[in-house]
């Protein structure tokens, strides 16, 4: 999959805002050229929410093992829950892991190098090994994050 298609592909889900910053929109420099996708069906970037999925072109701060700085290379984030995280690594997400999985690997299900310990799983390059699963967890990434929104819509309403 290719990054063009899943922006699209998550774009496409109902009440998504897909933020992709870029210089003179106020966003920090490190962001630009990558892409953050929020459920907000009010179109409105959500204070008190992360995103649910992210895409990431560069190596950040502490978070270098998946070498995003070589050409071509970017990596899918997915919130994808303890359940989803649980099925594709094999523990819960705050257990130990072995230390042996190659971060940098292409097209490969794993647990995401920082923020695994919150559910969240990543893919390098996602290609053919991993078309399917990716669509799969990015759906399930969407609807959980949907059903967040909603319950905490249905807690702040008085009715």
């Amino acid at each position: 999959m290719t990054m063009d298609e899943i922006i699209g592909y998550v774009d496409a889900l109902d009440g998504v805002l897909t933020l992709r910053p870029a210089p003179g929109d106020g966003s920090p420099e490190i962001s630009w050229g990558d892409t953050f996708f929020y459920y907000a069906p009010d179109g409105v970037v959500p204070t008190t929410t992360q995103p649910f999925v992210t895409i990431v072109t560069k190596n950040y701060p502490g978070d270098e093992a998946s070498r995003l700085d070589r050409a071509d290379t970017f990596r899918v984030n997915i919130a994808a829950g303890k359940e989803e995280f649980t099925r594709w690594t094999g523990r819960a997400p705050r257990e130990p892991g072995t230390g042996e999985a190659d971060l940098s690997a292409t097209d490969t299900v794993m647990a995401h190098p920082v923020y695994g310990t919150a559910g969240w799983l990543a893919v390098v390059n996602p290609g053919p090994g991993t078309d399917a699963a990716v669509r799969e967890l990015l759906c399930g990434a969407w609807h959980l994050a949907r059903t967040r929104h909603e319950r905490r819509a249905s807690q702040e309403d008085p009715a």
